[in-house]
């Protein structure tokens, strides 16, 4: 699949996955696209926990209330970036920033193997879960958890949700311009 295909195919998948183990070398070309994402400062400061047994799966999705997207998916990538990112030496810290390029790497690369995910992130920041997340997986203190990806073929085939045509969105030269 070209990596236009994998646009267009890549959703947000919040449905069960079917009971089949992911190939550790599928999971790790995975996370190879997200290492090769590009980063400010060339920083490469997001890092990631695969992981691959269903009891620390299980752990995962019970500090996330359950639901079928993480307590059926046979993998998880863990991303983790710095914990309090600062501007230093005139620098500005870029952390999310790469994460998220790292991430979108990632669920093109899942998807053009035929995999499905979701980049979740927004509940990660209540009652602790980022934190109670890292404990389990072992991120260092001064490091936090800041997307999961549960990854697994998918139960059932959904389509990506509608897009605005480029017309609403895109213009050349000039902001709304026709």
């Amino acid at each position: 699949m070209d990596v236009f295909e994998a646009i267009a195919r890549r959703h947000s998948y919040r449905g069960g996955y079917q009971d089949l183990p992911i190939p550790r070398d599928h999971l790790q070309r995975i996370v190879q696209a997200g290492l090769q994402a590009p980063s400010g400062y060339n920083a490469q400061d997001t890092t990631f926990v695969v992981v691959d047994d269903r009891s620390l799966i299980a752990r995962i999705a019970a500090l996330l209330g359950g639901g079928a997207v993480f307590a059926s998916a046979p993998a998880m990538i863990v991303c983790v970036v710095e914990r309090a990112p600062a501007a230093s030496a005139g620098r500005l810290s870029f952390v999310i920033e790469n994460c998220a390029a790292a991430v979108e790497n990632m669920l093109l690369a899942a998807t053009a193997l035929g995999y499905a995910s979701l980049w979740y992130d927004g509940s990660l920041r209540f009652e602790h879960r980022a934190e109670d997340i890292g404990a389990l997986v072992g991120v260092p203190p001064d490091r936090v958890v800041q997307v999961l990806l549960p990854v697994g073929v998918p139960l059932e085939s959904r389509q990506q949700a509608a897009k605005k045509p480029f017309e609403q969105r895109a213009w050349f030269n000039r902001c709304g311009s026709a």
